[in-house]
């Protein structure tokens, strides 16, 4: 067999594992007993989750708007979509996963008069306004890559996506859904209320909405304050602006995710995600923007994430009770007694159901961490456990148990759980107390990795330096053994001395049956 042949032939022993394994997969999805459910906003129910042209799917999720640095409430809405993306992709759809970036439009208190919020960052700190834009950017994506948040398939930026926000105006003019007032366009809703229903999403009343706000007609340029911008004209201090039929101006922020979802996803999508307080108004807006452009809703199912809240008031740069992400990760906030890792903080929010508030304190998140550190123990106790010729632990529905809690809204504290209920099984099998034949073992550690890393997006953090780490553990590992050669001919000065100094630089030691264990203590 010559060298080309035995190429193609490991080839082949490569891929066609991984195309069984696919394989695998779509057949127990088309067989569970319990398909994936999801919370529809919309409809304020559960919901069988049915693409609309599977096997693709399209999810748009709102962005943050790039003027400060990223929170603990920002965590959230990408976190929660992040598991989203894996889970669906994990399933076998080919997913396109949009997530904007709001760098124009979104005014103070997320109205339609004021100053723009990336302008006034870029005038207290003399800057160009892309500056700020770049800046925050860059620091938002460090923050992700921190969280492990995959990144999205696009990332479209709204000051890109002008001309085709200045289209979508035009179309909702022509339909008889706005009107222009001193070079600003203006969401007509008491007129699209006539025809259609504003409110659907959020459950306003809008006909008291009404009532109470037509007291103020006439005293601004809008026919009703419930009315909404779709394009302003720019004051002369005002710097983002651009050339439009009406005026230089520049669009309303409910505008670009209308308009950007409907360029990289169609005029009908899947899902549209984001946190609920973006329900009123902004998402009332879209859906109101996109029937009085094309007829009907482009999206099929609403989805929202709760607030993270501190002292029971939601955590938000508007409010000034924020605590940004890399403070949490140094520790240097006066709300915090300590330092909390990237990965804490996502095992803290996914301990959470995604429609449940998540509140913040020190206790809680310490005991995420010990929640964490347990469950990383275990998976590495689980990879170096050798198997027995039966099972004395009943290990068997795991795979099962996740799947059904994934299914069911992605009850992310329901895998959590199940997880946990395993950390004990192996730690039995680790103490000698329990065994696992090699079928179960094998089992266990692929359901493990799957739901502890792949779904959930979890990642071992001390072994995150790749051969910085191995070679480090590698020379913990030798004092260890120099110290159990010394226990073994009776050193104790010795062995005590390794112990003693190992702990006073960081490190925990245990010693079992099978030798000493190792971990950093905090």
């Amino acid at each position: 067999m010559n060298a080309i042949e035995n190429y193609r032939l490991f080839t082949i022993s490569l891929i066609i594992p991984r195309i069984l394994c696919k394989f695998a997969i779509l057949k127990y999805i088309k067989n569970m007993e319990h398909p994936l459910n999801i919370y529809n906003t919309l409809t304020r129910k559960k919901e069988p989750f049915k693409p609309l042209h599977e096997p693709h799917v399209g999810m748009y999720v709102c962005g943050p708007t790039v003027y400060g640095d990223a929170h603990l409430g920002h965590a959230r809405p990408a976190i929660t979509f992040d598991l989203l993306f894996r889970y669906l992709t994990h399933l076998g759809y080919k997913v396109r996963y949009v997530r904007n970036i709001t760098d124009v439009g979104h005014l103070e208190h997320d109205a339609d008069d004021g100053e723009d919020k990336i302008a006034k960052k870029a005038r207290l700190e003399q800057l160009e306004p892309m500056e700020v834009v770049q800046y925050y950017l860059n620091r938002y994506h460090q923050a992700m890559d921190a969280l492990n948040v995959l990144p999205p398939s696009i990332e479209p930026h709204a000051s890109g996506h002008i001309i085709e926000q200045i289209e979508l105006v035009k179309k909702i003019l022509d339909n008889g859904y706005a009107y222009e007032s001193q070079g600003s366009v203006y969401f007509d809703v008491e007129k699209y209320n006539k025809d259609h229903k504003y409110g659907i999403l959020s459950g306003r009343n809008i006909e008291d909405m009404l009532n109470t706000t037509r007291a103020l007609d006439g005293q601004d340029e809008k026919h009703n304050a419930i009315d909404f911008a779709l394009w302003k004209c720019a004051q002369p201090e005002h710097i983002m602006r651009w050339p439009s039929p009406w005026s230089d101006g520049f669009p309303g922020w409910h505008c670009e995710c209308t308009a950007m979802g409907k360029k990289y996803l169609g005029e009908h999508f899947d899902i549209h995600g984001g946190g609920m307080d973006l329900i009123f108004p902004h998402h009332e807006c879209e859906i109101a923007q996109a029937v009085a452009s094309q007829g009907d809703d482009m999206v099929h199912y609403w989805m929202h994430n709760n607030m993270v809240t501190i002292n029971g008031q939601k955590m938000g740069k508007s409010l000034g009770n924020f605590i940004m992400l890399q403070q949490f990760f140094t520790g240097e906030h006066p709300s915090l007694q300590q330092a909390y890792s990237p990965m804490t903080i996502r095992f803290f929010i996914l301990q959470a159901h995604y429609r449940s508030t998540v509140d913040f304190s020190n206790d809680a998140l310490q005991a995420a961490e010990k929640g964490l550190s347990r469950i990383m123990e275990a998976y590495g106790h689980l990879m170096k456990l050798q198997p027995s010729a039966t099972s004395t632990v009943d290990t068997k529905g795991l795979r099962e148990k996740c799947y059904e809690a994934m299914n069911d809204d992605l009850n992310s504290p329901i895998v959590i759980s199940h997880l946990f209920d395993a950390t004990r099984a192996i730690n039995s099998v680790k103490d000698g107390k329990a065994t696992l034949s090699g079928e179960d073992l094998k089992e266990l550690q692929e359901v493990f990795h799957l739901f502890l890393f792949d779904i959930l997006g979890m990642k071992d953090e001390a072994s995150a330096g790749g051969s910085n780490y191995e070679t480090f553990s590698k020379a913990v590992d030798l004092l260890l053994s120099i110290r159990q050669q010394a226990k073994a001919n009776k050193d104790w000065a010795t062995s005590d001395k390794i112990r003693n100094e190992l702990t006073a630089i960081g490190f925990e030691i245990k010693d079992t049956k099978d030798g000493a264990e190792w971990k950093l203590s905090k």
